[in-house]
């Protein structure tokens, strides 16, 4: 039926998979390079003990069958082997049904992944991308074109995520109603990027403008997003260079490609589709069985967002069908970090020799100069910005994170860009300060080669050591 079809569609949905499939491998290979020191059974939050107390209906996960580290790595190498393959095309090569199966597997093992992440997967876009692939198994491959209903529900999903995040801007800090955001953002965002220092001394009166063009961008362009064509794939350009300039300013792991991902899906690349074959009923009744269940599961992140108490960043079902999105509802001002450093002195004194360890993504030395990683996700580095707004937000991990330290735990070394010590011999005592961190201004930035400039505020965690530490003086 015709109807049920956008052949003209073809090659954005091509688009659409391989750059989504792009994304599934490097969610994939963030999960199992840093799993062991946050997540395994020695790690920080170990899997297990949630597994304990949190049953399969809260958080349904195929580790409730059983959890081991080889378990979980195997999970996570295989989720990164389907999703190169869908890269490359594999799902174009087989049977609607068997695609549609290759395509089901990664939102499942990934669906296990995030029910057992915890504090680790507390982000948005581990919601945002469980939202996508899960459309992504209806759209189908060669043998029929796109689904309009599965095409409607993307750029849906996209609707909720940039008006979402306008509102709650517009209703969280006076800020963003003042066009003053951005006065702050770049200096005290969680993890700033290479270019970050620069976007920071860009004149006020271009930071008020690139505030306007975002509310212009979230407010009113989504709206145009179900008009006709070109006008729809006008509006998704639009979100699609906004979020490359948040790309170039800021690391905000898959967050800002996944919505560029999402809005190609609403582009309507010219191309002719090649002879497909119709629609199989099975398949007609499928996809229009599943676009009901989210039409009625939209219900609860619909009422959010038009409430004046919307919340961001929420999933209302265990499965993360349909979730609520945001970001930045009120911005820092100061930017505090949290510096970590160790001894190997017998007496923790303030004159001891203490040595500070250097994380990857977040600021630490002056003179070290951020790098991009998005959109790989630094997950203990973002963890830490928390820590420094509020020792609330550290309290289930910080404690295990110091303990490994000093046992010079290799996967949790892993996590880090260096530590001070060698590997036979960990510190004596761990203790971690808080400093206020502001970047230099260009003369400063000449004279010494520094981007930051930072200043002890407070201590954060007392020197402590291991119990059972019984080396001779």
């Amino acid at each position: 039926m015709g109807w049920f079809t956008a052949s003209e569609y073809w090659l954005s949905r091509l688009v659409f998979q391989r750059a989504l499939a792009a994304v599934y491998l490097v969610a994939f290979l963030t999960a199992a390079l840093q799993f062991r020191a946050l997540l395994g059974e020695r790690g920080m939050l170990p899997i297990p003990r949630f597994l304990e107390r949190v049953p399969f209906t809260r958080a349904p996960s195929l580790f409730h069958l059983r959890y081991s580290d080889r378990l979980f790595a195997a999970v996570a190498w295989t989720g990164c082997a389907v999703s190169a393959a869908l890269v490359a095309g594999v799902d174009s090569l087989v049977p609607l049904w068997a695609a549609m199966l290759l395509w089901l597997v990664p939102w499942a093992l990934y669906l296990s992944i995030v029910n057992v992440g915890q504090t680790w997967y507390g982000f948005g876009w581990e919601s945002l991308l469980l939202e996508i692939g899960f459309l992504a198994v209806f759209l189908g491959n060669d043998e029929v074109a796109p689904p309009v209903v599965v095409l409607f529900l993307l750029r849906w999903i996209l609707f909720r995520v940039e008006f979402g995040a306008g509102l709650i801007k517009l209703r969280g800090d006076a800020c963003w109603r003042k066009l003053t955001c951005l006065h702050y953002h770049h200096e005290t965002q969680p993890m700033p990027g290479p270019l970050s220092w620069f976007f920071h001394h860009l004149p006020g009166p271009l930071h008020k403008a690139e505030v306007a063009a975002n509310h212009v961008t979230q407010l009113l362009v989504p709206f145009l997003l179900f008009t006709p064509q070109p006008i729809a794939t006008v509006a998704a350009s639009l979100m699609i260079v906004t979020q490359l300039w948040l790309v170039l300013s800021g690391n905000f792991a898959w967050l800002n490609w996944l919505t560029i991902v999402l809005a190609l899906s609403a582009v309507r690349f010219p191309g002719s589709a090649p002879p497909g074959t119709t629609a199989p009923l099975w398949y007609e009744v499928v996809v229009l069985a599943v676009a009901a269940l989210v039409v009625l599961l939209s219900y609860h992140p619909v009422v959010n967002m038009v409430s004046h108490r919307q919340v961001m960043n929420r999933s209302f079902d265990p499965l993360h069908l349909v979730n609520t999105y945001g970001a930045f509802g009120s911005v820092s001002r100061v930017r505090y970090e949290v510096v970590v450093e160790g001894t190997l002195d017998e007496v923790p004194h303030e004159d001891a020799d203490w040595r500070e360890y250097e994380f990857r993504g977040k600021p630490g030395a002056p003179r070290h100069w951020p790098r991009q990683f998005a959109p790989y996700h630094l997950r203990l580095d973002w963890m830490m910005w928390f820590a420094a707004l509020s020792p609330a937000y550290a309290d289930v991990w910080f404690g295990a994170m110091v303990e490994r330290l000093l046992e010079n735990d290799r996967h949790t070394l892993r996590l880090l860009r260096h530590s001070p010590f060698p590997p036979d011999d960990p510190p004596r005592y761990v203790r971690a300060r808080l400093f206020r961190y502001r970047y230099t201004t260009w003369r400063q930035l000449r004279a010494t080669g520094a981007c930051w400039d930072r200043t002890y505020v407070r201590e954060f965690l007392p020197p402590i050591r291991l119990a059972t530490d019984t080396r001779e003086p």
